[in-house]
């Protein structure tokens, strides 16, 4: 039985460092991984918008959650995000999506990397190589290496502040391919496959084609059945995959307005709407502070039969995740997995 929960103000809940353990025992029900697909109406037809989650759903983030390394939450720096390790971690969690970051390197693989560039130090100096401009090899060989005693190049992370910090957490991984990805994560679990650009780089139509049919490729080739969906902060990009694919569910990524660009479609709800309409994609990825910001906000996207989910730091805090579940939000992507997997629980348990 659920607990009562007091009223909690997006103001007053604190960051991830600061955010003690909360046992609330939430009275929401884990998703099965299966949800209604892109093509399932019953007359064949396909969906131009819409797609329903049967319940709600918990989405770990890179995995078993990003590493912040300036942070004093050592849980934020425990798991290579974005790694082997952290997925089937992740895994062991009664969760069914996990949700990572896929760029294509020089020749043409599609890696598993959030950021545009990968970093070292060389004598004191950082040296940063953009992801897309570098080959497979080269990529491979940062950080822990496959080969028994091969020292990889360390790694470093530099932060929007500026700061620069060795990559270290305490369980480390190789870097890994989409296909790795794919052939050693446990096949039941599902992937919301986020197609990752630079944002200060120009990209033409053909480019975003040719990096969309090589990701493609892989999942064509090693996805079989498993659940799969696309996400993307770039408009262009959940465009372009939605004509080029009609098997897995698009969903607009926007942070609501708390960062301004210069593509408007990037600047609000309405605008990720007005995006998601035109182009019949299945839903939107809302930064969760947005959503709390304007409640509104879930009734227009319904009423515009399109599927919400959200991202955040908030989002591993059990209360706002409880909030969000009776505001009609679908499901959450989230740092704390094991936290939030155990408030979000089955009451038959």
């Amino acid at each position: 039985m659920a607990t009562a929960l007091k009223a909690v103000y997006v103001s007053d809940v604190p960051n991830v460092d600061q955010v003690s353990e909360i046992n609330a025992a939430l009275a929401l029900i884990k998703a099965p991984w299966s949800a209604q697909g892109v093509n399932d109406h019953d007359e064949g037809v396909e969906t131009k918008c819409g797609f329903k989650w049967p319940k709600f759903v918990v989405m770990g983030h890179r995995g078993s959650g990003m590493n912040m390394l300036q942070s004093s939450d050592d849980r934020m720096k425990s798991i290579k995000e974005n790694s082997i390790r952290s997925f089937n971690s992740a895994a062991q969690f009664p969760i069914d999506y996990i949700e990572f970051d896929v760029q294509v390197t020089k020749d043409d693989c599609p890696v598993i990397f959030h950021d545009s560039f990968i970093a070292t130090e060389e004598n004191g100096v950082l040296v940063e190589k953009r992801v897309t401009d570098i080959t497979l090899p080269e990529f491979l060989s940062y950080g822990p290496q496959k080969e028994l005693g091969k020292a990889g190049i360390p790694m470093f992370r530099k932060t929007k502040e500026g700061t620069i910090f060795e990559w270290k957490v305490e369980k480390d991984d190789p870097l890994c391919t989409l296909q790795d990805v794919f052939e050693k994560v446990d096949h039941s679990m599902g992937f919301n496959i986020e197609l990752k650009f630079d944002d200060q780089f120009v990209y033409n139509e053909k480019q975003y084609q040719h990096v969309l049919e090589v990701v493609l490729q892989v999942i064509n080739k090693y996805a079989k059945d498993r659940p799969i969906m696309f996400s993307s902060f770039q408009p262009d990009i959940v465009l372009l995959i939605r004509k080029m694919q009609s098997t897995y569910p698009v969903y607009f990524l926007t942070n609501g307005g708390s960062e301004i660009y210069k593509d408007v479609r990037r600047n609000s709800l309405e605008e990720a709407i007005k995006v998601c309409m035109a182009g019949s994609l299945q839903g939107i990825v809302s930064e969760v502070r947005a959503i709390l910001r304007d409640p509104n906000a879930v009734t227009r996207i319904k009423d515009s039969n399109l599927s919400l989910l959200t991202y955040g730091q908030l989002n591993n805090v059990p209360e706002k995740v409880y909030m969000q579940h009776l505001m009609g939000v679908e499901g959450v992507i989230v740092d704390l997995v094991g936290e939030i997997t155990e408030a979000v629980s089955d009451p038959n348990n």
